[in-house]
C-alpha cells in the first residue's frame, strides 16, 4: 500500500521516522577510518571476464565538480568507507568511462558528522562552491540538506533515499526506493512463501517504531500477512524475553530491522528459542560482527538490500575489482557499496550527456535516464521518470536484492520486484 506510504511520509511524524529508521540501519557501518583518499593498487591485473569494463577511455579537460556529502567523523556514526568507495568509482569512471561528457569528475567532499548543524553547513558549502550536482553516500539528515541544495538549482542524487525530501523533491533522484521498498520487498517475499504471520523485531527508538507502523504494517496487510511489531532496546545483550513473548503467537517467520547489536541479540535468541522459524533481515544484520557472533545461527537468514557485493553477478565482480584497483584497503562489506552506487550510478545515468555540463543540463539528463544498470545491483536497472514507486517520485527503482546466508556467506541471490503490492 505505497499510496498509504506516500501519504504517511508526507506527515512530520513519518517524515522523521523514515529518516531515522534509515539512520538506525546505517549503524551497520559505525566505526572510524582514515581521512585521506586511498590510492590505486600497482597494476592490478584485470580478469579477462571484466576486460570490457576497463576500456581505458580517459576523461580529459576541465573537471565536472560533483559535491559528495558523507556521514563520517561523528561520535555515533562514521562511515569513511562510503566516501572511499565513491572516490574509487570516480577514479574508475575517469580512467575508463570518460568521466561525464568526456570530462573528469572531481569530487568536492563534505562530512556531516551526522549532525543537523554540520549537515546544513555541508549543503550550504555545495551551493557556495557552485557544484554541478550533489551525491549523498548515506545519511538520515536529507531533510536538512535537500531543500538548500535543490532550491539553488543543483540536482541531488543518492543510491538509497533516507528522508522524505530525498524521496519527494522534484530535483532529487534516488537510484532505489530506500526503506519503503525494503519493507515492501520483505512483504512480497513473505507472500511468496505463504507466511500468514510475521513478528518484526525493531530497535526501540520512537522514530524507528513509527516507521515500521507507517510503512511495514500497511504493505504486509496488503500481502495478507499480519505483522506484529516487537521492540528491543538498543544495546540489549539478550533479547530472549522479547523473542519468547513473540513466539507465543506462533509466527511463520520473523523480521529483524535494527542495528548490529540488536540484530545479534535477536538472532542468538532465535537460535535457542525459535530454531526452524524463517528469518528475514536488513543488510545491517549481516555485518561481520553479527555473522561472527551468531555463527551457525545465521544459516538460512534471508537478507534484503539494494546491492550485491559478494555474488558472481558481473556487477558484483566489477565492484570488487574496482575496489581492488582504486581503494584496496577499504572494507567492501557493510555499506561501502552505497558510495560506489551513488557516484557510478550518476556517471551511468549521464552517459548520453554531451556539450555543456551544468546543474541544469545534468538535471534534464537525469529526468530522462532510462533503464540504467544499477552498479552492484544484481541486474536491477533504474529509470528516473517518477513512476517506480507511487508516493515517492524521486525513486528510480522499486526492486531489491535478496539472498540467503549459508556458512557465513550470502548466496542464492536474486531480485525481488514488490510492485504488485503498490497501491496505484
Amino acid at each position: 500500500m505505497i499510496e498509504s506510504v506516500g501519504r504517511a511520509i508526507s506527515s512530520p511524524r513519518s517524515r522523521a521516522s523514515v529518516a531515522l529508521v534509515s539512520a538506525t540501519l546505517l549503524l551497520a557501518g559505525c566505526g572510524s577510518g582514515g581521512d585521506g583518499a586511498t590510492t590505486a593498487a600497482d597494476s592490478t591485473k584485470v580478469p579477462a571476464a571484466l576486460a570490457s569494463a576497463f576500456p581505458g577511455k580517459k576523461a580529459t579537460g576541465a573537471p565536472v565538480r560533483i559535491g559528495l556529502i558523507t556521514n563520517e567523523g561523528g561520535s555515533a556514526i562514521s562511515q569513511p568507507e562510503t566516501r572511499e568507495a565513491a572516490q574509487a568509482a570516480m577514479k574508475y569512471a575517469n580512467a575508463n568511462l570518460g568521466g561525464i561528457a568526456g570530462r573528469p569528475v572531481e569530487l568536492t567532499v563534505c562530512k556531516t558528522k551526522e549532525e543537523p548543524a554540520t549537515a546544513r553547513d555541508c549543503a550550504n558549502q555545495m551551493v557556495e562552491q557552485k557544484v554541478d550536482a550533489v551525491v549523498l553516500t548515506s545519511s538520515g539528515l536529507g531533510d536538512s540538506m535537500v531543500p538548500i541544495v535543490t532550491k539553488a538549482g543543483i540536482p541531488w542524487a543518492t543510491a538509497i533515499a533516507a528522508s522524505n525530501s530525498e524521496g519527494t523533491t522534484p530535483n532529487a533522484f534516488s537510484w532505489t526506493g530506500g526503506f519503503p521498498t525494503t519493507m515492501t520487498s520483505m512483504a512480497a517475499y513473505a507472500k511468496e512463501k505463504g507466511y500468514k504471520k510475521v513478528a518484526a523485531f525493531v530497535i526501540d527508538a520512537p522514530a524507528a517504531v513509527s516507521g515500521i507502523e507507517a510503512i511495514g504494517k500497511p504493505v504486509f496487510a496488503r500481502a495478507g500477512i499480519g505483522l506484529q511489531v516487537v521492540t528491543v532496546a538498543a544495546g540489549t545483550p539478550d533479547a530472549s524475553p522479547q523473542v519468547s513473548a513473540a513466539l507465543r503467537n506462533k509466527p511463520d517467520a520473523v523480521a529483524v530491522v535494527a542495528d548490529p547489536t540488536v540484530c545479534t541479540s535477536v538472532l542468538q535468541a532465535m537460535g535457542t528459542l525459535g530454531a526452524g522459524i524463517a528469518r528475514m533481515t536488513v543488510q545491517s544484520c549481516v555485518s561481520p560482527e553479527v555473522v561472527q557472533a551468531v555463527g551457525a545461527g545465521m544459516d538460512g537468514v534471508q537478507v534484503f538490500s539494494s546491492f550485491d557485493v559478494a555474488g558472481n553477478d558481473p556487477e558484483a565482480q566489477l565492484f570488487r575489482q574496482v575496489m581492488k584497483e582504486y581503494s584496496p584497503d577499504t572494507p567492501t562489506q557493510g555499506y561501502a557499496a552505497v558510495g560506489y552506487q551513488g557516484v557510478l550510478g550518476l556517471v551511468r545515468a549521464l552517459h548520453g550527456l554531451t556539450g555543456t555540463v551544468s546543474a541544469k543540463t545534468i538535471t534534464a539528463a537525469l529526468r530522462t535516464a532510462k533503464d540504467v544498470v544499477l552498479p552492484a545491483g544484481h541486474g536491477i536497472t533504474f529509470s528516473c521518470d517518477s513512476k517506480a514507486v507511487p508516493g515517492l517520485p524521486a525513486a528510480c527503482s522499486a526492486k531489491e536484492v535478496t539472498g540467503t546466508v549459508s556458512d557465513g556467506k550470502l548466496g542464492q541471490l536474486r531480485v525481488v520486484d514488490p510492485s504488485s503490492l503498490f497501491a496505484r
